[in-house]
């Protein structure tokens, strides 16, 4: 296959995972009804923000964690007709042609093409592919793919410092994964590190493996193991809700937030430089009169309490600015509400009076 015609094959069945603690990849499979990802990105979460091409951010539960193979898997939304991509049953050779899909750094739908550098590559008691296509940071989770489009592994991680230098645990082992989790499936569930095998909440011995009773994590039995925001993180969030919006589902990483108030997005990102930032990025500049919105946004900004216009390139955006020391609830409410309803209406005003156009969305 083309691989362009590949990447159009995989695009529905990529997916993008955010949790409180950064963003990876994952890809569902039809067969199993499941999307897979690495227990690292996951991180024990017990739920995790999702978004696809077919469907829009939404949280869902994770049901397994595999520490052996660094695997979870994850729940699918339901009434999503995904298409089905298959797991390769050919054997891997060093040399073969493959493609990384994933999102890193959050840029969606990033493909790279490589070859084989080793079929089999001892690392921590296991053989994974080795492969020299470029995988970087929210690559983690996604499919390696040979040249028929089937899935040969699961891009898990890369050695820093390393010249593409990066591993791919091979399908054998998602199978087995998978095999021994259908027996289990929609529970909760992980596998013991010490003997291997799987555990749920019914056969969990207290806090301990029921096989070689060691003690285990189950994530649905430890509500401590879920996520609770402090500090500004929890201001941000308490802030987010009071305005309407689902602030697990806005969670971009661990200091990020994104949402959507109408034609405008804001994203929020606490800075470790101790300022809370919110940028709304509305329309672009127009191919004419650009002096006259200039003079605008100018005149706006004498205007404006709290808010500031600045034009980044061609993109046009009103930003809250806030240090972290000065940052509190009831303050940054009203900071906050005053950017969410202005941005909306500068980016009305923008387009209708000065032509300004619209910003572009990003393609899924």
């Amino acid at each position: 296959m083309h691989p362009q015609d590949i990447i159009n094959l995989f695009k529905p069945i990529i997916i993008q995972i955010s949790t409180p603690k950064g963003n990876g990849t994952g890809f569902y499979l039809r067969g199993q009804n499941l999307i897979v990802t690495n227990n690292h990105v996951t991180q024990n979460n017990t739920e995790v923000v999702i978004s696809g091409q077919l469907f829009e951010h939404t949280l869902s539960p994770v049901y397994f964690n595999d520490l052996k193979y660094d695997l979870s898997f994850i729940r699918v939304p339901e009434g999503i007709d995904f298409p089905e991509i298959k797991l390769s049953a050919e054997k891997v050779s060093d040399g073969d042609t493959v493609i990384a899909i994933g999102h890193p750094y959050g840029l969606n739908y990033t493909a790279t093409e490589g070859i084989v550098s080793k079929a089999k590559r001892l690392q921590n008691g296991l053989n994974y592919i080795q492969i020299d296509a470029a995988i970087n940071p929210g690559n983690s989770g996604g499919p390696l793919v040979n040249e028929n489009g089937e899935i040969i592994g699961v891009n898990t991680f890369i050695i820093a410092g390393g010249d593409n230098l990066g591993f791919a645990l091979p399908c054998e082992y998602l199978q087995e994964s998978l095999n021994e989790y259908k027996d289990h499936f929609g529970k909760i569930a992980v596998r013991c590190p010490s003997c291997t095998n799987i555990i749920t909440s019914e056969n969990i011995d207290g806090e301990y493996c029921p096989f070689c009773g060691s003690k285990v994590e189950l994530p649905a039995l430890k509500n401590e193991t879920e996520y609770k925001p402090t500090g500004v993180n929890a201001i941000v969030e308490n802030i987010l809700t009071e305005l309407g919006k689902d602030a697990k589902l806005a969670r971009r990483g661990e200091y990020g937030w994104e949402v959507q108030e109408e034609s405008a997005t804001i994203i929020i990102n606490y800075n470790s430089n101790n300022f809370l930032v919110g940028d709304a990025y509305l329309c672009s500049l127009p191919k004419m009169n650009i002096g006259n919105v200039y003079e605008f946004l100018l005149k706006e900004n004498n205007n404006l309490e709290g808010l500031t216009f600045s034009v980044n390139k061609q993109e046009i955006l009103i930003s809250a600015f806030i240090y972290d020391e000065y940052l509190i609830y009831e303050t940054g409410v009203e900071i906050f509400r005053n950017l969410f309803q202005k941005s909306n209406y500068y980016d009305d005003l923008l387009i209708e009076k000065f032509g300004c156009q619209p910003r572009l969305k990003e393609e899924k």
